[in-house]
């Protein structure tokens, strides 16, 4: 035992020697038997007589045998835990809890533990004397503060570190011990706090005491009282709590608003304290996102002809004439040397306002534009900048004729305060000029101020960073609306209102990618962004300053890859990749903007240069992954052309293809087969079958990251369309792996693998959908009869269609597929098996509700494959 002591004090020395000799001491004592182990720690941390140190040191170990932020390391901990024989489990936990209350460091490495081995029983019904233990401690009046605390502390990390439902049947329990621990009567600030934490992190599972009205009426009393508290550290736990009450239980706060909610939070809002500030404004924010979230439920309810489950109570309309002006006067609470990552009042308030304008529409006007006006002008920089801010958080929302009023009259200011000698004024004015171009765009584009904009703003590129890197997100945008705005009916306009200084103005972004300080601000990504959107969004009489940066682009990429050799550092690589592809990226927007006979100039020089960025990137997954897009973006451009690559691009797609460990570029590999498929067509042949074979090793191999597999289905599609009979080779083992995903069941509860789910669903109606419109051939008239080897699938396709349709969470894009796949089945089988499919759609109801659903749709695909897919089933109704 003393040399476990000695080691454990050992953990915080300042000699490094000691220090990696204690470490290894404590893993091999951990690897030789860890029971043994952690009994060994508990007993340092249970006996009153060792140093603070060593006691703290133990529970850290002990701690990091049970539990990690990291799930899949927490899971195998806990693993570990429950391998361990019971009566060392139980020695271990006896241990632990006559630690709880001995010790004087904070926070309690006691309860640390205690949770730790609380997240591993209690889902299992093991350790149920634990939380009724814990109560007691609380509420026993024999009970020391530190214990008191200490017990508090370790319901709190259970609560923090369980899932809710685990929890429920002891909600009372917990419930008591936090209110005994918040009362008013309790004087240790400690223990006050201790029990606060605990109530903000119980109360997700806690929903049974707010549905009865006494029981909520007593948790919002001891809350509201703790909010009064002069600790600053309770006030904020307080106000978290009533933060996330908002959220959690928004439809039973009317009768606790206006006595108590609103002035509280109002009093919040107005505190010189900065963390006491911000809970009052996340507050109303959550207040804005509630009543926005019921404002859409109100509008599907009213689409489905249902009334609404919730309805709002318009706290937030109610009190935008009081929060306004608190918001606006906080908007002026900044210093110069502000960090600008740093979270303050500030920056809270302006998200606020932004919320407001989003939800109170036209109603914030009145509130917020005399604050404008009468400070837009003013002496202190603070003040000019909260007005700037403010015009700029209330553009979302608001009538845009009302806003572009506003905007015209104060255009001729913001061009001014580009040039203000307040760096912050600036910086703030270069974003909401980037706002004004890009939701109010006909402001910008006026003619009397156009050309005095565009002046101050290319002038604005040689400012500091933040300023330059807000500039050229305002040229993207105002390149867009400029396109958007111009008469272009097809394709590109003759000329828009930009021409006469695209050239200035690209040629000044692209100086500013050369910038020494590029890093700071994310300028240099942000100014080759607005390069590309400057391309992407350009007029026919632009075309030579096009083809101009396209030999630029080039010529850097030239010059890039001829620097490799020099490479020193990691820091010299990381910012050579970072540079590869971001060339990458701009040269996609070039290229697709190049005319036929330009781009046969320059194809080889550009498709050599992608390879050679292939063949030294090995390493870096990001160059990689843009170099495959931009030949993805190349294939598109050259077309059939792309055939004469192909023997020296095989085996890096087959690489790309194979690149297991980042997946990324495994996708984008994926995407590269696709777009030489529709680029070559049937000459694609040739490299099918080493293709395929990987592309099916690929699905099958449980190594490949699950994101990669719906690429993959849906790129069998595109081969089987480029290829035509040809796919008959590949035909049953496709047919087969396509049954299984479309197969695949997730965990609704997750909505990344419900996303997940929708995505796979897609890419295998885009399958099917490939391979029968690939095997019927291109002629109308005259079907194959190779389509017919898919005959006997359709029924587990209709079913297939059919489970997609009932299933109350697919996406658009899966209605929309299955229409379109609707419509394909009925044009390859009509003519043979026209009744038979007719009786089959008939008798599924589910998929005549999805093709309505497609045809009321928003989107115009949708609506327009629907229609299609509707069409061709009457089309196969018997005649009378």
């Amino acid at each position: 035992m003393a040399s476990l002591v000695e080691v454990l004090q050992q953990t915080v020395s300042t000699n490094q020697n000691e220090l990696t000799e204690a470490q290894r001491y404590l893993e091999q004592a951990a690897q030789d038997n860890l029971g043994k182990f952690l009994i060994g720690l508990c007993q340092v941390l249970a006996d009153v007589s060792h140093t603070p140190v060593a006691r703290m040191a133990a529970g850290l170990q002990v701690k990091n045998y049970l539990t990690s932020k990291d799930s899949n390391v927490k899971h195998h901990h806990q693993k570990n835990w429950l391998a361990l024989e019971e009566n060392c489990r139980v020695s271990i936990c006896n241990l632990v809890v006559q630690a709880l209350g001995t010790e004087a460091s904070r926070p309690s490495s006691a309860a640390q533990v205690i949770a730790g081995i609380a997240c591993a029983e209690i889902p299992l019904q093991q350790w149920p004397d634990l939380v009724p233990k814990l109560v007691q401690s609380v509420t026993n009046q024999g009970s020391t503060e530190t214990l008191k605390e200490a017990a508090l502390e370790a319901i709190g990390y259970v609560c923090s570190d369980m899932e809710p439902e685990h929890l429920t049947t002891y909600s009372n329990d917990i419930l008591t011990a936090i209110v005994h621990g918040m009362r008013k009567d309790e004087q240790n600030l400690h223990v006050k706090l201790a029990a606060t934490t605990a109530m903000l992190n119980s109360l997700e599972f806690t929903k049974a005491n707010f549905d009865k009205e006494t029981e909520r009426n007593f948790i919002m009393q001891v809350i509201c009282e703790a909010t009064q508290v002069e600790d600053s550290k309770i006030k904020v736990v307080a106000l978290q709590c009533m933060v996330k009450i908002m959220s959690l239980y928004y439809k039973y706060m009317e009768a606790y608003m206006a006595p108590a909610l609103f002035a509280i939070t109002v009093e919040a809002m107005k505190s010189s304290e900065d963390d006491v500030c911000l809970q009052g404004i996340e507050f109303w924010s959550n207040v804005c996102e509630e009543e926005m979230d019921l404002s859409i439920e109100l509008t599907e309810a009213y689409e489905a002809g249902r009334p609404p489950e919730n309805s709002s109570k318009f706290y937030a309309k109610g009190a935008l004439q009081y929060l306004v002006p608190i918001l606006t006067d906080i908007l002026a609470r900044q210093e110069e040397l502000d960090d600008e990552d740093d979270w303050n009042p500030s920056k809270a308030a302006g998200i606020c306002l932004m919320l407001l304008a989003t939800l109170c529409e036209d109603d914030v006007l009145p509130q917020v534009v005399p604050f404008v006006t009468s400070h837009i002008n003013s002496t202190d920089w603070r003040y000019r900048d909260a007005a700037v801010m403010a015009f700029g958080s209330i553009l979302e929302g608001p009538n845009t004729e009302k806003l572009a009023v506003i905007a015209e009259q104060g255009m001729p200011m913001f061009i001014l305060l580009l040039k203000d000698e307040c760096v912050v004024v600036r910086d703030t004015t270069a974003w909401a000029i980037g706002r004004i171009c890009e939701l109010i765009p006909e402001a910008a584009l006026k003619e009397s101020f156009l050309m005095p904009l565009l002046t101050a703003m290319v002038e604005s590129l040689t400012s500091e960073p933040r300023v330059a890197a807000n500039i050229c997100w305002a040229f993207s945008s105002l390149a867009e609306s400029a396109y958007e705005a111009a008469d272009g009916d097809d394709g590109d306009p003759e000329t828009y209102c930009m021409s006469q200084v695209y050239e200035k103005v690209v040629e000044k972004l692209l100086q500013t990618t050369d910038r020494t300080d590029g890093h700071l601000n994310n300028l240099r990504s942000a100014a080759y962004e607005a390069v590309m959107e400057m391309i992407k969004n350009s007029p026919k009489d632009c075309y030579e300053t096009v083809l101009k940066t396209t030999n630029v682009i080039m010529d850097r990429i030239q010059a890039l890859l001829m620097m490799e050799s020099h490479i020193q550092s990691s820091s010299d690589r990381s910012h050579y990749n970072d540079l590869q592809s971001l060339l990458c990226a701009t040269l996609q927007s070039v290229l697709r903007k190049v005319k036929e006979n330009d781009i046969a100039n320059i194809a080889d020089n550009v498709m050599g240069a992608l390879l050679q960025m292939l063949t030294s990137s090995t390493s870096a997954g990001g160059v990689q992954e843009d170099a495959l897009m931009a030949i993805g973006t190349l294939t598109e451009v050259v077309g059939a052309k792309f055939i004469g690559y192909m023997e020296t691009f095989k085996e890096f797609l087959t690489t790309g293809l194979q690149n297991k460990a980042e997946y990324q570029v495994c996708i984008a590999a994926v995407g590269v087969v696709g777009d030489i498929c529709r680029a070559i067509g049937r000459q694609v042949r040739t490299y099918c079958d080493d293709i395929m074979s990987i592309l099916l090793t690929n699905l099958s191999d449980a190594s490949v990251h699950r994101s990669v597999k719906p690429h993959i289905l849906s790129v069998f599609g595109d081969i089987a369309l480029a290829i035509g009979s040809d796919f008959k080779t590949y035909l049953t083992v496709v047919l087969q792996m396509l049954q299984q995903a479309a197969s695949a069941q997730v965990d609704k509860s997750d909505y990344d693998m419900l996303d997940y789910l929708n995505e796979l669903r897609e890419s295998c109606l885009e399958a099917y959908t490939g391979i029968i419109q690939g095997l019927k051939g291109d002629n109308e008239n005259e079907i194959s009869k190779d389509v017919d080897l898919v005959q006997p699938h359709i029924a587990f396709i209709l079913n297939f269609i059919e489970d997609i349709a009932r299933d109350e969470d697919h996406s658009d894009g899966t209605v929309a597929a299955s229409a379109g796949l609707i419509g394909d089945i009925c044009v390859a089988f009509g003519k043979t098996w026209g009744p038979d499919l007719y009786r089959g759609f008939e008798s599924k109801q589910p998929i005549h509700e999805l093709l309505t659903e497609g045809r009321r749709s928003k989107t115009n695909k949708t609506k327009s494959l629907a229609i299609w897919g509707t069409k061709e089933i009457r089309k196969l109704k018997p005649k009378a």
